[in-house]
């Protein structure tokens, strides 16, 4: 039956039976307003006169406003609609008694006026549903947009393809370049983006696949040819989606087949599949998003065959509608998580340049830069876990990338007071020492001559007790000479330097030498006596001052860049990684709570790699325990170092972690 007749039970519907048998309408009565509701079909409710006490005005108004008509039966001899009943709610009114036909009348009119009315209702629920999967997509397009992570990115465009069309199994390629092709009859690309030639081709990898039925399956990734052989592989090619409502039954004419091989291992049964190519902004295609067995219920599985012929339904005009938008927006979702970790790969690489730069001019610090970023990395990490602080993935980056370039200042400072080892550069020391030989060379020179010149004017007579005076002369002032020597040689060391050493040098700058030219010259000029008499370690106060600003031309150079604000906060981490709890750091001075928690963990990172590091030429690198002890000793219990993220340095064995010690000596050592 095409139609829907409703009528109250009381009232006979036997005059219209034969006309209503012959326009398909069923008649059907009933007892009260629980059962007046509208069909599927176009439904009219006959109202008499005496059910109207039985079918309140609400219940009337339900029904009408869910697509039903009604046609009202008037008392004998009334013309009018009775007030009870509102006009808008009528499709028709008929006084009664009347004839078949005038009422077969009424009807028909009220079938067309509730047709109409389901029409505009289902239009009504559609445009509602658009908006709201416009709204939804909109939503999964944002979502997806802001995903960095390439794989949860892939997983939630399979997941939400999955949950749109209510499918219970999907699977998703990429195309990838490989290096060769790998089956007869591919195309080859014959041109490395470098210039270069070198056989590439388009494949289809098989990236991630779900199945609800079936959650523990392993995926095992594989590559796959780029042709029409495969389904994936028809969508790519053609660019067109291909719907299937039984891929077991594919027509003989075409081109592609169905690997079967899933299901017979696993007991499965793909039937109605939506295999959809994604293209990015450019139209061009980037992967394949195949998606199997639309299921009536999206929480049964499919154990059977029984559960698949029940459940299993074909993919609809609109679900393709929905699929290929989602296709679309994956697509450039893809593209963009591209674009971002090409981004993340040329700043990396810039990072490792900018490293690599600063320890071409300083070698003897090669590697403390990647250790010094890796150890306060796992410190973070560590410190995150006891809940201590927390870190996001992306300020466990900025504290990465902090500790990579906190040293990047260096490449201002001038080379020669970088790379001083010792007290005196080579050269003045050179000097020195050819001052040394020309002194002794003088010596000697005086000593023969003098011989020469006594024998001359006196003869033999007293010549031995001449040569011999003379000879004890000559060693004493070689001895001097070679004391002054080893003076000089033991206070150009970078460590304490003794008190009678510096007495020594004291009185060696007052002494002087006669030169070619018959100049008065001294021993050791004014600069080489204040290196000479550094307290400790090599440089002077000017010379640690330009070495200490490199922390501010580190900051001003950070600066420089626009970082995302996910990485803003490098350049002030880096800042301070000189810096001391108790405000004797520099070059600000600043203490306590005006020092970052990433910059304090930085310190302890940077201070425990230079005590430990066996590559500097002024010190000897010490074994972890006594460099943790005299961190503690002299750093800690001072109040310089934040103690609580110390003593997770040692109680967690950060400096012993695998990832720090694969960079803790380069292999050319």
């Amino acid at each position: 039956m095409n139609y829907l007749l409703l009528h109250p039970d009381g009232w006979s519907p036997a005059p219209l039976a034969p006309a209503l048998e012959t326009a398909r309408v069923e008649a059907r009565g009933i007892r009260g307003p629980a059962d007046l509701l509208p069909d599927e079909r176009p439904t009219v409710f006959l109202l008499p006169q005496d059910g109207r006490n039985t079918f309140p005005l609400n219940a009337l108004r339900t029904f009408v406003d869910g697509g039903g008509a009604i046609v009202a039966l008037g008392a004998e001899n009334e013309d009018d609609v009775p007030e009870c009943l509102p006009t808008e709610l009528l499709s028709a009114f008929v006084p009664h008694p009347g004839g078949v036909r005038q009422l077969l009348v009424a009807i028909r009119a009220a079938y067309r006026e509730a047709a109409a009315r389901a029409e505009a209702a289902r239009q009504r629920r559609e445009a509602v549903q658009r908006g709201h999967e416009v709204a939804e997509l909109a939503g999964i397009g944002a979502k997806l947009m802001t995903e960095r992570d390439p794989e949860k990115l892939l997983d939630d465009i399979l997941t939400q393809a999955r949950r749109l069309t209510q499918s219970d199994a999907g699977s998703l390629y990429l195309l990838v370049e490989a290096d060769r092709p790998e089956e007869p009859g591919e195309a080859t690309a014959t041109e490395r983006s470098d210039g270069t030639e070198q056989e590439s081709v388009k494949r289809l990898q098989f990236r991630l696949a779900h199945n609800f039925t079936l959650p523990n399956v392993p995926l095992v990734q594989f590559t796959m040819a780029l042709d029409r052989t495969s389904l994936a592989g028809y969508a790519a090619v053609t660019g067109e989606p291909l719907v299937l409502d039984d891929a077991y039954a594919l027509q003989s004419d075409v081109e592609y087949t169905i690997n079967r091989s899933f299901d017979e291992r696993h007991g499965y049964r793909s039937k109605s599949m939506l295999v959809i190519p994604m293209k990015d902004h450019k139209e061009e295609i980037i992967g394949v998003l195949q998606l199997i067995n639309r299921k009536r219920d999206p929480n049964a599985r499919l154990a059977s065959i029984d559960d698949v012929e029940r459940q299993v339904i074909p993919y609809s005009k609109r679900t393709i509608e929905l699929v290929t938008a989602l296709a679309g927006q994956a697509a450039v979702s893809i593209e963009n998580s591209r674009l971002y970790e090409q981004i993340e790969k040329m700043f990396e690489g810039f990072v490792n340049a900018a490293v690599q730069a600063i320890e071409q001019r300083d070698p003897v610090t090669q590697g403390h830069s990647k250790r010094v970023a890796t150890s306060t990395v796992i410190l973070a990490e560590k410190v995150d876990r006891i809940g201590l602080a927390r870190f996001s993935e992306e300020q466990i980056h900025e504290i990465k990338y902090a500790g990579l370039l906190h040293d990047f200042g260096k490449v201002g400072v001038r080379e020669h007071v970088l790379r001083k080892a010792k007290k005196l550069y080579p050269g003045q020391l050179d000097l020195i020492k050819q001052r040394h030989a020309f002194v002794r060379r003088t010596l000697e020179r005086d000593f023969w001559r003098a011989r020469t010149e006594f024998l001359e004017q006196q003869g033999l007579e007293g010549y031995e007790d001449f040569v011999a005076k003379l000879d004890q002369q000559q060693r004493s002032e070689i001895e001097q000479l070679d004391h002054f020597i080893q003076a000089v040689l033991k206070a150009n060391e970078p460590t304490l330097l003794p008190s009678e050493t510096e007495a020594d040098l004291v009185r060696y700058g007052r002494e002087t030498f006669v030169d070619l030219e018959g100049q008065a010259q001294p021993l050791l000029t004014e600069e080489e006596v204040r290196y000479l008499r550094i307290r400790q370690g090599s440089l002077d106060e000017r010379e640690r001052e330009q070495i200490e600003s490199h922390v501010t031309q580190t900051w001003e150079f950070l600066q420089e860049i626009p970082w995302t604000p996910e990485l803003r906060e490098i350049p002030a981490i880096a800042y301070g990684h000189h810096e001391k709890l108790d405000g004797t750091g520099y070059p600000r001075k600043i203490s306590g709570p005006e020092i970052k928690i990433q910059t304090r963990m930085m310190t302890i990172s940077d201070i425990y790699d230079a005590l430990t590091s066996p590559d500097r030429p002024y010190k000897v690198g010490l074994p972890p325990p006594k460099a943790l002890d005299i961190m503690d000793r002299e750093l800690v219990k001072t109040g310089q170092l934040d103690q609580r993220l110390f003593q997770v340095f040692v109680e967690a064995e950060v400096y012993v972690d695998p990832r720090l010690l694969t960079l803790r000596y380069p292999p050319s050592r």
